[in-house]
């Protein structure tokens, strides 16, 4: 019987992340391309210093307890233990599907190509090292070594190999701003590449929905990070095209907090009062944003269902007959 290994968002794992972040790693980076537009970084070792970490620890291990064990003893990977830092980037391209996930953690890649190819997939040897493709043969993940995992589109990941022994390292304002906020974020992103390269422009068949988008087209770039503890602290950053869009979008921030706080404060009393602590000001043409919440509060916020499952939280319910 085959057994599909599970997926965990980047967003999950990223909860993780937590207490004192020192810089991305070194070796980490060196494996992203050197078009990267998009990068994300975590170190998932430090929820172990963070009680909102271990609250989010604990909340997997309890919901995937049976799904988690199962997969341990196939593999020997356990992701709640066994992954210490984590990396994502992308060359933003709209429309195509390529990036890469960098891992450092512990892994015993022959156990895990050995649970991936009973359960469908393949391996193709790459330079002298096994990759291992999915069903489909679109995605790869590769272990040059025990710590380090390179997943990702197959050409994304052979490139990345190809850059441990020729590096071709990112443009040196992007690592600026990756050691800026990997140094006092425990979570963090850098989109460092304009809205407007994201999605079209907006359309005029909603005025004032038009408007939102257009505001946000104006934006260059952003970045933002949380840092975890007592008060778990949001902080972002976002870049206009000059003071004026900066103070617009500043506005329509404002704008949709204030809507939203008022929608909530029938429906999700709670989630209205985060919203009172969202600051957003401008200062010439970067957009500050800044939003903090208690850790007892965080907990109630991303409380899951005791009696929920992996698969009652994924599958839809069954009609009856």
């Amino acid at each position: 019987m085959s057994m599909k290994l599970p997926t965990f968002s980047a967003a999950a794992l990223a909860v993780l992340g937590a207490g004192l972040l020192p810089a991305a790693d070194p070796q980490l980076l060196n494996l992203v391309m050197p078009d990267a537009r998009i990068v994300a970084g975590v170190n998932v070792d430090q929820a172990k210093t963070s009680p909102f970490g271990l609250y989010i620890l604990r909340q997997m291990q309890a919901q995937g307890a049976q799904h988690l064990q199962q997969v341990a003893s196939l593999t020997g990977f356990d992701p709640t233990r066994d992954v210490h830092e984590l990396l994502i980037a992308s060359n933003g391209v709209p429309g195509q599907k390529t990036g890469l996930i960098l891992a450092r953690g512990n892994f015993d890649a022959n156990r895990i190509q050995s649970a991936a190819v009973a359960g469908g997939g393949s391996t193709i040897n790459y330079k002298g090292t096994t990759l291992l493709l999915d069903p489909k043969q679109v995605h790869a993940v590769a272990f040059p070594d025990a710590t380090l995992a390179i997943a990702g589109d197959i050409a994304s990941v052979e490139a990345a190999l190809d850059r441990q022994t020729a590096p071709a390292p990112p443009p040196a304002a992007l690592l600026v701003q990756i050691n800026q906020w990997s140094g006092s974020e425990d979570a963090w992103g850098i989109a460092n590449l304009p809205f407007s390269a994201l999605k079209p422009p907006a359309t005029p068949s909603n005025p004032a929905n038009a408007a939102v988008q257009n505001a946000f087209q104006n934006i260059q770039q952003a970045a933002g990070g949380v840092k975890f503890g007592t008060q778990i602290v949001y902080t972002g950053q976002a870049q206009a095209d000059t003071p004026q869009n900066a103070a617009s979008v500043a506005s329509v921030v404002q704008f949709l907090a204030s809507m939203a706080q008022l929608q909530a404060q029938q429906k999700n009393p709670q989630f209205a009062s985060i919203l009172t602590s969202l600051s957003v000001t401008a200062s010439g043409n970067l957009v500050n944003l800044s939003l903090t919440l208690p850790e007892a509060q965080a907990e109630q916020v991303f409380q899951i269902h005791p009696h929920a499952t992996p698969q009652s939280i994924h599958r839809a319910p069954r009609r009856r007959p």
